[in-house]
């Protein structure tokens, strides 16, 4: 995968729009919810040009019987990918364009995990900062090897990842 870490594109969040109209198409009355999720959804946060989108399903099950819609749509098929309960999409091959996980309605931890990330970024604009230079020297140094580029950020991420769950519970 080539990794390239860009400056915020307000454009994302029309390309997510787009996007999340073709999956109610496909998925109908199987989707519960869609978010705009990961980086490209955190206003100035440098990001790669990533689409990440968080389905929400009634039966994660049942997503498995999509699997030639979605292929039609352009995605990679990738079924749990390594995260038991999830099913993972992708698109664009070397230079991924779009990333779908979806989780079923009563999988609290992992769709409160992702919301409250994006929107603690949101709401810390120091942390955003730090993150987005993190990535863009990671990027520098790994252009092609996404593996050594997601340890260089596993750290971090899950430093994040810490304090906006407990800041999601402040908020409430």
């Amino acid at each position: 995968m080539n990794i390239k870490v860009v400056e915020y594109d307000p454009n994302w969040k029309t390309e997510y729009l787009k996007e999340e109209q073709a999956i109610k198409g496909i998925l109908q009355d199987e989707l519960v919810k869609s978010f705009h999720i990961g980086s490209t959804s955190v206003p100035n946060l440098k990001a790669k040009p990533i689409i990440d989108i968080l389905l929400v399903v009634n039966d994660i099950g049942k997503l498995d019987q999509y699997t030639a819609p979605f292929e039609n749509f352009g995605y990679e098929v990738m079924g749990e990918f390594g995260m038991k309960g999830r099913r993972y999409f992708r698109k664009g091959g070397d230079d991924r364009t779009h990333q779908i996980h979806a989780f079923q309605y009563d999988s609290i931890q992992e769709i409160e995990r992702h919301l409250s990330f994006r929107d603690y970024l949101c709401e810390n604009p120091e942390i955003c900062k730090a993150y987005g230079e993190l990535k863009s020297k990671l990027a520098d140094k790994y252009p092609t090897d996404i593996e050594s580029y997601g340890d260089g950020k596993d750290e971090f991420v899950k430093k994040i990842e810490r304090a906006a769950l407990k800041w999601h519970w402040t908020i409430r």
